[in-house]
């Protein structure tokens, strides 16, 4: 089977199933596996510091502590539902020698610990002392201590340059080998270790919900701590952000539409469409399987301009109707205003509709992660939206609007009878 074969019988299948396909695969090898996009890790190490979309950060004093934690709140979380990819920081101990100054030896030869301590360094890790060019390309030139020497009984022996004579390291510190942390890892001033995993397969508030209950069985030791990060914190305040730009935006609409019509019933008659727009959008959402997102909520508020538009348009042309043409505000004139104005606004909600329907198809393709929610959300608000605005508008308008349009019908003819008197 060939290349173009094999990409071929990849994109057949869905990205969730390619994906549970390799990490089925890969389920034997020692070790974990993350699967992410170039662009989404590096979205997650912006949030959180860890390519992952979910972080859980143990920080602490001690290390082995940490360890221990980490390794308790991963079999914790181990079988979350849409939890995937499940993995603990590799802070491990690695074998390290140790060389600890004798400080009365160092003082009777004359010489400092961070002497003796410059000198070890300058030996097993080298110098630089120039640079060759050939070319392009340059060379460091290092003088260090040959491998055999840079072990545990070769660095005993190392000279050392003291103000009596060269020594013997050893005569001045003790050399030993232990081991030590690979990494320490630190944030806000304290160690920290990170168990990480990704979403798939459900949305990121019932996995986070059912992790917080999970963890909240984790023992934690007086001066240690633990918080959830990653992508849905980030969730959580743009919609914060958004319901309060939202109210704003719903606000706004109204003062502009009281300025219009100098009635709040009237104001109240056309905005009553974004509660039938929300209610398509709900139900597209729950039957595409999507949970309620940044995107669809920024669908939710295109959605409210558009809707709020159908309204305008029907009450406009009744007040046209009865005030300028002088018709009575009944049940016909109702009926005839909306009628005259259906043309345009199935114009706007199928154009609109059609323009959506690419983005709706093939929603798991790479690109669309972020239209099609919104298309989705627009497209079923559009839908029920235009087809009960027919129906609660004008029902609204006639049990409602008689006030307003009485008010406006006499304040029309006052200022009529004023123009004429001047």
């Amino acid at each position: 089977m060939n290349e173009i074969d094999v990409n071929l019988k990849m994109a057949a299948r869905e990205r969730d199933v390619v994906l549970a396909d390799i990490r089925g695969r890969l389920a034997p090898l020692p070790g974990s596996v993350s699967f992410g996009q170039p662009i989404s890790h590096r979205l997650d190490h912006l949030l959180s510091g860890v390519q992952a979309q979910l972080v859980v950060k143990i920080s602490g004093v001690d290390l082995d502590n940490l360890r221990s934690l980490a390794a308790q709140a991963e079999q914790l979380l181990a079988g979350t539902p849409g939890l995937v990819d499940l993995r603990v920081e590799r802070q491990v101990r690695a074998p390290e020698i140790h060389v600890r100054v004798d400080e009365d030896a160092a003082r009777f030869y004359g010489i400092t610990p961070a002497r003796v301590a410059e000198r070890v360094d300058l030996l097993s890790g080298g110098e630089q002392v120039a640079e060759v060019i050939d070319g392009l390309r340059r060379y460091a030139v290092t003088i260090r201590l040959p491998e055999e020497t840079r072990s545990l009984a070769g660095l005993r022996d190392i000279p050392v340059d003291t103000p009596r004579g060269s020594v013997p390291l050893g005569n001045l510190a003790s050399v030993a080998e232990a081991d030590g942390p690979n990494t320490i890892q630190r944030e806000d001033g304290r160690r920290r270790i990170v168990i990480s995993g990704n979403i798939e397969g459900a949305g990121a508030d019932r996995v986070v919900a059912e992790m917080e209950r999970r963890l909240a069985a984790l023992p934690l030791p007086t001066g240690y701590g633990l918080r959830i990060e990653g992508q849905f914190r980030a969730q959580q305040e743009a919609a914060q952000r958004i319901a309060g730009l939202s109210l704003v935006s719903l606000t706004l609409i109204f003062l502009v539409l009281y300025t219009r019509y100098r009635s709040a019933a009237l104001a109240l008659i056309v905005m009553g469409n974004v509660p039938l727009a929300l209610v398509g959008s709900v139900i597209a959402l729950w039957l595409t399987g999507l949970d309620l997102s940044i995107a669809a909520m920024v669908g939710f508020i295109t959605l409210t301009g558009i809707t709020a538009r159908n309204g305008i348009l029907k009450i406009s042309h009744t007040l046209n109707l009865v005030l300028r043409d002088g018709l009575p505000f009944d049940r016909a004139t109702i009926r005839r205003a909306c009628l005259e104005r259906m043309t345009p606004v199935l114009m706007t909600a199928v154009s609109a509709g059609i323009a959506l329907v690419p983005l709706m198809i093939g929603g798991d393709q790479p690109g669309k992660e972020i239209l099609h929610p919104v298309a989705v959300t627009i497209f079923g608000g559009l839908l029920t939206a235009t087809l009960l605005d027919a129906v609660v508008t004008p029902t609204l308008l006639e049990r409602f609007g008689a006030p307003a349009i009485e008010r406006l019908r006499a304040a029309r003819a006052d200022a009529v009878g004023a123009q004429e008197a001047y």
